[in-house]
């Protein structure tokens, strides 16, 4: 696995505006919803086109026809087996997910976020985005972003992701540094 982070975060900083040494600092809903309107988890749409490559060719299959899915429980759908549904789609391949909802941070502070995927992943989070990987690969890393988290609450999250043939994997990972990431619990994410 560790091949697999060096080489996507070596990706990951060949994308222009993704690459910082400062901390991007993500907005919080504004207003912030509140706690008793919201619903455990995240909303997703899926489309399922005769092929898949891109985030753009995912965007281009949700803008023509989508329906929605079960909610997603959040980020940690691990490296799954060839065959097995992606995320709540009820299909195992050529996939595209339109995902939204909040997550949650409990304190400010900075943090670093990072983004395990198969296939293709654009997220943003308080309207930066924060894990780009487009292109068709194996469940691997999309690189690490340092965030700076201005105040406790929930921020709004909006990504598109595909999966095209063989196994799945969508995973968010956070913590204080690099050595310290853990996977987000789904105890984060809200709709």
């Amino acid at each position: 696995m560790t091949f697999l982070r060096t080489t996507a975060t070596a990706v990951f900083f060949l994308v222009p505006g993704l690459a910082v040494a400062e901390a991007v600092e993500l907005s919080p809903a504004d207003p912030q919803p509140a706690a008793d309107s919201l619903s455990p988890g995240l909303a997703v749409a899926y489309a399922f086109p005769s092929d898949v490559r891109t985030v753009a060719d995912a965007r281009e299959a949700l803008s023509r026809k989508s329906v929605h899915g079960a909610p997603l429980a959040g980020l940690s759908y691990d490296d799954n087996t060839d065959g097995d549904d992606t995320l709540t789609s009820g299909k195992a391949t050529k996939v595209a997910a339109d995902i939204s909802g909040y997550i949650k941070f409990d304190a400010p502070g900075t943090y670093v976020l990072d983004f395990l995927n198969n296939d293709g992943l654009e997220i943003s989070i308080g309207g930066q985005i924060v894990g780009f990987y487009d292109e068709v690969h194996a469940c691997g890393y999309a690189g690490e972003i340092k965030v700076a988290v201005p105040e406790a609450g929930y921020y709004p999250l909006q990504a598109t992701y595909f999966q095209r043939k063989g196994t799945a994997c969508l995973m968010m990972e956070w913590g204080p540094d690099s050595d310290g990431l853990d996977l987000v619990p789904d105890s984060a994410f809200f709709h």
